[in-house]
C-alpha cells in the first residue's frame, strides 16, 4: 500500500481511483464493508482504492475540548487499512483551513485536481466540506455533473448495535473487549514499545513487561485481562494489568503484561497486546501477600480461559 501525506502533492493525477474518504478509526466492520465495496468495483472497473483519511481527528482541531481519544494510532489505522486491500492511503492534514472548503469546492478543486475519480464509495452518514455540508447527495449531485458515481454502504449492525467508533470507544472505556471485539471485526490490540518499570513485578514472582503507548491512544477500562502477546519472533499468552497500582499508592497509569512461560528481554522492543477478556477490575490488596495471591488466581484464570479461546 502506498501512503501520501497531503493530497496536493500527488503529481501526476492518480488514475482511475475509486475513493471512500473518513477518519476510519478503529477500521471496523462499518469501515470494512465500505472498504469491501470499493475493492469490488476497482475490481470490476480495473481500478484502484484509495482511502482519505485525516489526521489528527477532525473534533481535536475544531473542538478540541471534545476531542476523543483514538482507538488506534495513526500507524495502527494504516497497518489495518492495508489488510483491508487499500491500494492508496493519503493521510491529509486536518487544520481549520481545510475544513473551511466549501462542499462542492472540495470535490471539484481539492479531490478531483489529483485524483481521476472514478467512482466514490462512503458511509451513508458521511459528512464533509465547511460546516459538514456536504453529504452523499451532494457526492451523487455532482457525480451526475462530473461523470463519476457514488455508492452509500451502511448502516452496519451487529447483534442489534449499528457499528461506530464512538460505541467501540464507550465499550473500551468500559473494559467489555470481547463485545467491542464483535463490532471491529477483530480483537482490539494494544501497541507499544517496552520500556523500563519499576521492577517491582520481578521481586514479587510475576516479571511484567511495561509498555508505552503512543498519547491519545484510547486504553481499556483499569483492571486485569486476559491477552495474547505479539512481537518480533513473540506469540505468548499474558496477562495485562492497567491502572495506577492502588496496593503501592501510586496515581501514574501504567500498561504492565506478565507473559506466561516466558523470560527474557524485551527492553526497547515493540509489541501488540491482544485483548481477549477482562478478568476483573482492579482493586487495591492488604499487602504484598494477598496481591501475589490473587496475581496468582489472575495467571490461572488466563491460562484456562486462553486455552478455551483456542479450541
Amino acid at each position: 500500500m502506498r501512503v501520501i501525506r497531503h493530497l496536493p502533492r500527488v503529481s501526476p493525477r492518480l488514475p482511475r481511483v475509486v475513493l471512500t474518504l473518513g477518519n476510519f478509526d478503529g477500521v471496523h466492520r462499518g469501515h470494512q464493508a465500505i472498504l469491501a465495496a470499493g475493492r469490488a468495483t476497482a475490481a470490476a472497473t480495473h481500478g484502484q482504492v484509495v482511502a482519505l483519511t485525516f489526521h489528527p481527528h477532525p473534533v481535536s482541531v475544531l473542538a478540541p475540548e471534545r476531542a476523543p481519544t483514538t482507538i488506534q494510532s495513526l500507524h495502527d489505522r494504516l497497518a489495518t487499512l492495508r489488510t483491508c486491500g487499500v491500494d492508496v492511503a493519503v493521510v491529509q492534514r486536518f487544520t481549520k483551513a481545510f475544513a473551511a472548503w466549501e462542499p462542492d469546492a472540495f470535490v471539484t478543486d481539492f479531490l478531483l485536481g489529483s485524483l481521476d475519480v472514478q467512482h466514490v464509495v462512503v458511509g451513508h452518514n458521511v459528512t464533509f466540506g465547511r460546516g459538514r455540508r456536504g453529504t452523499t447527495e451532494t457526492l451523487r449531485t455532482l457525480g451526475e455533473r462530473l461523470g463519476f458515481g457514488v455508492d452509500a454502504v451502511g448502516p452496519v449492525t451487529v447483534g442489534g448495535v449499528a457499528v461506530s467508533s464512538s460505541a467501540i470507544r464507550r465499550l473500551l472505556g468500559a473494559g467489555d473487549v470481547s463485545a467491542a471485539a464483535e463490532l471491529l471485526g477483530r480483537r482490539h490490540r494494544l501497541r507499544g514499545r517496552v520500556v523500563a518499570g519499576e521492577r517491582r513485578g520481578r521481586t514479587i514472582g510475576f516479571p511484567t513487561a511495561n509498555l508505552h503507548v503512543r498519547p491519545g491512544v484510547l486504553l481499556p477500562a483499569d483492571g486485569v485481562y486476559a491477552v495474547r502477546v505479539h512481537g518480533t519472533s513473540l506469540f505468548v499468552d499474558g496477562v495485562l494489568n492497567v491502572g495506577i497500582r492502588p496496593t503501592f499508592g501510586e496515581a501514574r497509569r501504567t500498561i504492565e503484561a506478565h507473559l506466561l512461560d516466558w523470560s527474557g528481554d524485551l527492553y526497547g522492543q515493540w509489541i501488540e497486546l491482544e485483548l481477549v477478556e477482562r478478568l476483573r477490575g482492579e482493586r487495591r490488596f492488604d499487602g504484598v501477600d494477598a496481591l501475589k495471591a490473587q496475581i496468582a488466581s489472575d495467571v490461572a484464570a488466563a491460562r484456562a480461559l486462553l486455552a478455551a479461546a483456542r479450541s
